[in-house]
């Protein structure tokens, strides 16, 4: 058995044939962007680009596929794009490491006053001064999959209180995750809260005016998982007004046009969505990708499916 695999250029190519061991046989990898002319009416796997958005996913329409591989954890929007008898896979274990190594220099670096430190030496001057720890403080960790399991783990070395929640309310190993409808109990008593839920249409908005409303004066609102889980006009507002902090990895809309004002107010840190973009990433792919190709071979169903059109 052999099969074809579409790859949107060559970095992920060459990724996989670094792997260690030995790459299955059988397997000819083409080249797609899908912003061009297909190469072939048909293909066992093809994996779109990373960036660049969802839009290019309609190309999909123009072959048969077996597969289609995200190199993206999240998938809101894709089905509304993708033509039918599409099966659509999540790049779940790509991400997640890279993501929350983020989330924690966002912490760490808002908290610890990093962004006030470069721009007082950018200006010459010596200006030290007495920050909130990490250490000790109430962290509300919304959203407990991969990436905030990995978060989790991370915040565990800064001797913090963690408050776990997710969708629905639960036990999980050895901890309690406390349901989303519990939020309005919690927020008041968190300190750093770090959004990490994909993006619904129960989640969309979530981080509203009476949900910064709610929390302490103080506060640093983390979100590293999608730009519109967050009002921005309810962000702008309460950034704006001084009382709390965020640092936002993502935005809504995206990317955040230049000269908007969120960029102008020093209580807010602002990444332009690399939460996976760093040198883990491509690797990480290359192995999803090689054990997809594997399970095919072997006649396995694939991993990380998330949508079958």
């Amino acid at each position: 058995m052999s099969i074809v695999v579409s790859l949107p250029g060559t970095a992920l190519l060459d990724a996989y044939n670094a792997l260690p061991g030995a790459a299955p046989e059988g397997v000819e990898f083409v080249t797609w962007d899908l912003k061009s002319a297909p190469p072939r009416d048909e293909f066992d796997i093809v994996v779109p680009p990373y960036m660049g958005g969802i839009g290019v996913l309609g190309a999909l329409g123009q072959v048969k596929s077996r597969l289609v591989q995200s190199q993206s954890i999240g998938y809101d929007g894709v089905d509304a794009i993708i033509p039918t008898g599409i099966t659509y896979a999540n790049a779940a274990s790509v991400h997640e490491t890279s993501t929350a190594e983020l989330t924690l220099a966002l912490i760490l670096a808002s908290q610890r006053g990093i962004p006030e430190f470069v721009r007082a030496a950018e200006r010459g001057e010596w200006a030290p001064e007495r920050r909130p720890s990490v250490a000790d403080r109430r962290v509300l960790l919304i959203g407990y999959g991969g990436v905030g399991k990995a978060i989790d783990e991370r915040l565990a070395a800064f001797e913090v209180e963690v408050t776990r929640v997710a969708t629905r309310a639960r036990d999980e190993g050895n901890v309690h995750v406390h349901g989303i409808d519990e939020l309005p109990a919690l927020l008041p008593d968190a300190e750093i809260v770090v959004i990490g839920t994909p993006l619904t249409d129960a989640t969309r908005h979530l981080v509203d005016d009476a949900f910064l409303s709610a929390l302490p004066d103080g506060a640093l609102v983390v979100n590293i998982a999608r730009g519109a889980v967050a009002d921005t006009d309810a962000v702008l507002k309460h950034a704006r007004a001084g009382r709390l902090r965020f640092a936002l990895d993502v935005s809504d809309p995206e990317p955040l046009p230049q000269g908007h004002p969120l960029f102008t107010l020093p209580n807010v840190l602002i990444s332009p969505h690399i939460g996976g973009a760093s040198t883990a990433m491509m690797p990480r792919m290359a192995r999803l990708l090689r054990r997809q190709i594997e399970r095919m071979l072997a006649g396995e169903p694939p991993l990380n499916v998330v949508l079958r059109s």
